[in-house]
């Protein structure tokens, strides 16, 4: 497609192509999973296609590898529309013994019990968010995410990012959804965000497993999840919060509904990274509230671009959230894991980024200037803790992290004396 705008997994997708039989394409609708499963296949299969759903839902009832019949690879949109396809593709790859046959994707994920096998080793699953920075084309992307874990001494000084903190807000706000970036008026781009959460409310919360489920409680649970952001705000924290305006709503009702807004790729929380560095009693293991994109968390808030340039602390925890979007997108080709440290003494890294090789980097996420300083003391003291672990402990020792960086919302890349990267998020890219 001419207008199609290039992801960072299509090189990825590529690769899965050549090794499996098939690879499933999950994440948030509306990303552009579809999209881009459509610029590698030669026939496609549209499960919600209103013309031709119930048609296909007999034939899947039926003889579900009819509906597997054309040019390869053929993409199968919104597969979990009928469960039984995954067991119908997994058999055509075992038949087959070739690679490339199939792109699936799916905007829910499927309870394990719809299907017979888990697929392991034939279809390959591959996650999607909505855009980056880069992909959107705000991000100059003169500093790289996999060039920095190769040479933590590489020359950053100087780079200048091309975003100002406004045009932060509004991009936090707007969301990386493809969509949004087709439209011509900033009004237009920051509806697509709140159309997609009157969705999940109104529609996706209920189908998604089949369960009626009540869209103002809906929206209440996403309103006290998005005050939580970034946060390792507690869940009964968070139930007391809803409870106070659905009174009749327990904590497992709660919990259902969350566990819904997880498998439509909608929150999505993130571990804490637990190092023998402190006690165990000490370091806290919780989890850190959050939300696949910022754009949920401003519409669940109602919060315009005007509202946050008032308000540069409650940008500052969206901020966050945008920045763990795009560091989940720029180190996915590397094996990509993000955790959390922080410790009772008030010690914190806010996100740890693990590769799949083993090597790891610190990181803050410091919206303005002022804060570097302490951004990068914390870095430093963590790594301080591991090297004194390390004295002690001769047989085992922990790996120091590889790369140490704040990232900040500011103008300029630098790197400080003590070798702490500090890095604009307009500046990187994979």
């Amino acid at each position: 497609m001419s207008d199609y705008m290039p992801r960072i997994v299509d090189d990825e997708l590529d690769m899965r192509l050549r090794a499996f039989g098939a690879t499933l394409i999950v994440g948030p609708k509306w990303c552009g999973k579809t999209t881009t499963g459509e610029q590698k296949a030669k026939s496609i299969l549209r499960m919600q296609d209103p013309d031709r759903r119930e048609g296909y839902l007999a034939t899947a009832g039926m003889k579900p590898s009819l509906l597997l019949k054309g040019e390869n690879p053929r993409l199968i949109d919104e597969w979990q529309t009928a469960p039984v396809l995954w067991d119908a593709v997994r058999t055509a790859v075992d038949q087959r013994q070739e690679e490339g046959l199939f792109i699936l994707t799916g905007s829910t994920s499927v309870d394990s019990r719809q299907i017979m096998h888990t697929g392991t080793g034939r279809i390959s699953r591959m996650k999607m968010y909505p855009m980056s920075l880069f992909e959107s084309g705000e991000s100059c992307g003169e500093v790289s995410l996999k060039a920095l874990f190769g040479d933590s001494a590489m020359d950053i000084d100087g780079i200048v990012s091309p975003l100002s903190v406004e045009e932060l807000i509004f991009a936090a706000c707007r969301g990386g959804w493809p969509a949004s970036l087709r439209r011509t008026s900033d009004a237009a781009k920051l509806m697509i965000a709140r159309d997609y959460l009157s969705n999940i409310r109104e529609s996706d919360i209920s189908t998604v497993d089949g369960v009626q489920r009540n869209p103002v409680w809906t929206e209440m649970i996403l309103r006290s999840y998005a005050r939580s952001v970034s946060t390792l705000a507690k869940k009964t924290n968070i139930y007391k919060d809803v409870a106070a305006n659905a009174g009749t709503m327990t904590i497992q009702t709660m919990d259902a509904y969350i566990n819904a807004l997880q498998r439509l790729y909608v929150i999505e929380d993130t571990d804490a990274w637990c190092p023998s560095i402190r006690s165990a009693t000490t370091i806290r293991s919780g989890m850190k509230r959050g939300f696949t994109d910022p754009s949920i968390p401003a519409a669940a808030l109602g919060l315009s671009p005007e509202a946050l340039q008032m308000d540069l602390k409650t940008f500052g925890f969206l901020f966050e959230c945008l920045c763990m979007r795009d560091l989940k997108v720029y180190s996915q080709a590397l094996g990509g894991r993000l955790s959390y440290y922080h410790d009772r003494y008030g010690l914190e890294a806010d996100a740890v980024l693990h590769l799949a090789d083993g090597r790891y980097a610190l990181i803050e996420f410091k919206l303005g200037s002022r804060e570097i300083e302490e951004g990068a003391g914390h870095l430093l003291e963590i790594r301080k803790l591991i090297r004194q672990y390390n004295e002690k402990e001769k047989q085992v020792p922990l790996r120091e992290p590889d790369l140490l960086m704040v990232i900040t919302g500011g103008e300029m890349a630098w790197t400080r004396p003590d070798g702490v990267k500090v890095v604009p998020i307009g500046t990187l890219r994979d």
